[in-house]
């Protein structure tokens, strides 16, 4: 089971805190960890837009990361954050200056002693890279493992909202559909950082990332760049992953007696047409490269050869240790 809290506040009892993107980053956050891409339910999601009360929110992280039967909770937050002497804290719709929010300590405690295997808060408000953080010092509090922290920006930063999306949750969105997913279609929150990261400039807000796991889990699953079928004869063709796949004019569909061109003996073979059909998509997610020549076309036409790149020889370890 996996079970995703995803909080999203625009209106404010003051008028002047007000936003305008913040419960369509919610909205769209929920929309698509629902569900894969292929339709599959993915989380179990509970979407509250405009939450009002310390207490409410308190009782929803407690139900989202107290079940040690679930596999995955998540906490999403999309509004306003403050810092002060006491440390961050989440500001809900019902803001006074006596009470003013939600403290991202408290959030942190109720993580830690999650007994789901994988625990993760992910916050785009202003100074949310404060979440994990002792409230003194500053410095690194303790994560413990399983728990994973994304934040829009570090503690002393601004989070930038937009007319439709937030910067930071904008980048999420994009990665989850697809932006971040390596070729087997899987988008892990590293992955996720990576993109948001690269997507961001020096010299505005930096997510901030914090995590203490062994591996990386699927966030959500898209469509594979290719089939995994053909990631899987990787085997098959290369008996070594530093070996020589030797290529002729038979490899080559088009290289036939009705097609009119130059031709070269041997002629097109089915069999070996299936199999370069398939070595040209894998050299266009990058895991293998015609040798001697640019082209796939050319190493076949002129009975050269292809290699799998260092990537490919990774992913040719996981086939033959059957991890794919």
């Amino acid at each position: 089971m996996k079970k995703a809290l995803i909080v999203g506040i625009d209106n404010y009892n003051s008028d002047r805190l007000n936003l305008s993107s913040c419960i369509n980053d919610a909205t769209s956050m929920a929309e698509l960890l629902e569900r894969h891409e292929n339709g599959e339910l993915n989380f179990e999601v509970k979407l509250e837009k405009d939450l009002q009360g310390i207490s409410t929110l308190r009782e929803h992280i407690k139900k989202c990361f107290n079940d040690g039967d679930c596999e995955t909770a998540l906490f999403y937050f999309s509004g306003h954050g403050s810092i002060n002497e006491f440390g961050g804290e989440l500001i809900l719709a019902d803001y006074v200056k006596s009470n003013i929010g939600f403290s991202m300590n408290d959030i942190l405690t109720a993580v830690n002693n999650s007994k789901a295997q994988n625990k993760i808060v992910i916050l785009d408000c202003c100074h949310a890279g404060y979440v994990g953080s002792l409230p003194t010092s500053g410095q690194a509090a303790v994560i413990e493992n399983g728990v994973t922290i994304l934040t829009a920006c570090k503690s002393e930063e601004y989070s930038l909202a937009g007319n439709k999306f937030s910067l930071f949750t904008s980048l999420l969105l994009e990665a989850l559909r697809g932006g971040a997913a390596d070729i087997m279609g899987h988008i892990t929150l590293g992955g996720i950082y990576s993109y948001i990261d690269k997507s961001l400039g020096s010299w505005g807000q930096r997510p901030l990332f914090k995590t203490n796991v062994s591996r990386f889990m699927s966030l959500r699953e898209t469509t594979p760049h290719i089939d995994t079928k053909i990631i899987r004869n990787l085997t098959k063709y290369f008996a070594k992953p530093n070996e020589t796949l030797e290529l002729d004019p038979s490899f080559e569909e088009t290289n036939t007696l009705d097609t009119t061109h130059i031709l070269a003996e041997p002629y097109a073979n089915k069999e070996n047409v299936k199999i370069f059909k398939e070595l040209q998509k894998l050299e266009s997610i990058g895991l293998i490269i015609p040798t001697d020549t640019e082209h796939m076309y050319y190493a076949a036409m002129e009975s050269k050869g292809c290699k799998l790149t260092l990537l490919g020889q990774h992913y040719w370890t996981l086939v033959k240790n059957k991890k794919i």
